[in-house]
């Protein structure tokens, strides 16, 4: 019996997921992570990271990042502390729902999941001060390999919470999507 619930979104490959917490009067006990469970999604790589970012300003937006194949990576975004906005966006050359994107809050309270498949680039907006995630990924990272989407391109037109700020260089200066982006060819 899977101790999570995966409920698929507009995007395929996209889940957002509930873990199925035991509690008692002291408290609650979960997994996090359970190789045999995730398997019901199709995760058949290897966790070969678990990556902890901490962001301190809220409004602060961080993304869109993904890494080209042979790095291409599975994320399970979590957020740990605080509130995010998370943003799942769909690269897939030849996609459905190529360059369409699915969102949702992850927060400290309702312990969601973002799950993001090889393709799909991940951003996301802090809603608090002091955002805390935990992800796991599939694929070590490659600097040669490592991508970036303008977070305020208007052909996204991601409806972001609140005012973006805070944005890294690297994300300031991040390509917008123009006509020759014909997307990300996985194997």
């Amino acid at each position: 019996m899977s101790r999570f619930i995966f409920t698929p979104t507009a995007i395929s490959g996209v889940y957002i997921i509930e873990p199925k917490p035991i509690k008692d009067s002291r408290g609650y006990y979960e997994r996090y992570f359970c190789v045999e469970d995730f398997k019901e999604i199709g995760l058949n790589k290897p966790i070969v990271q678990i990556n902890h970012s901490k962001t301190l300003v809220k409004g602060c937006i961080r993304g869109f990042h993904y890494q080209n194949p042979p790095y291409a990576e599975v994320k399970i975004i979590r957020c740990i502390k605080g509130a995010i906005f998370d943003v799942a966006l769909d690269l897939r050359k030849n996609s459905p729902t190529f360059l369409q994107y699915v969102s949702v809050e992850l927060n400290e309270e309702n312990s969601k999941y973002l799950y993001i498949p090889e393709g799909c680039a991940h951003a996301f907006q802090t809603l608090t001060e002091e955002s805390e995630l935990l992800y796991p990924v599939t694929a070590f990272y490659s600097p040669e390999h490592d991508r970036s989407i303008n977070p305020l391109d208007k052909k996204i037109n991601v409806d972001w919470r609140l005012t973006p700020i805070g944005l890294s260089d690297k994300d300031k200066n991040a390509a917008f999507i123009d006509n020759s982006f014909k997307g990300v060819e996985l194997s």
